[in-house]
């Protein structure tokens, strides 16, 4: 099975073991195959942009700054504390996973660990028209 294909069937699945084995939801797998089909496009990038910056960042992030994550790379400049944190969100939407929680499946929020100087990103999927 191809990582795209596991993705696609196993959903948030790894991330919620990794997370402390948090319950799977009976029926989860079967109802993300039907909103698929509402989904429009292969997803070619996720962006992470900064949304807001408390404190001093020690890399300098700014609101509005941009770093582009694709199969093969990553783009920008990014903290190697936030960048660590986010990866297995970034993966997972790099792969159509799906987070039940969010009212936007293709964005979500995610907080640097730095409690003392939070930075807060914007995750988006970024699919092909």
């Amino acid at each position: 099975m191809k990582r795209r294909e596991f993705c696609q069937s196993f959903g948030c699945l790894a991330l919620w073991w990794s997370a402390g084995g948090l319950a799977f939801q009976p029926g989860y797998i079967s109802d993300q195959k039907i909103q698929e089909g509402k989904m429009a496009g292969k997803v070619i990038r996720v962006e992470a942009k900064v949304i807001s910056q408390k404190g001093t960042c020690a890399l300098g992030h700014k609101v509005g700054d941009v770093v582009e994550f694709t199969e093969t790379g990553v783009k920008g400049k990014i903290c190697l504390h936030a960048l660590y944190s986010m990866l297995p969100a970034v993966f997972a939407m790099m792969f159509e996973a799906r987070f039940p929680w969010l009212s936007n499946p293709d964005v979500k929020t995610h907080a640097c660990p730095d409690a003392a100087n939070p930075v807060v990103f914007e995750i988006t999927r970024i699919r092909e028209k």
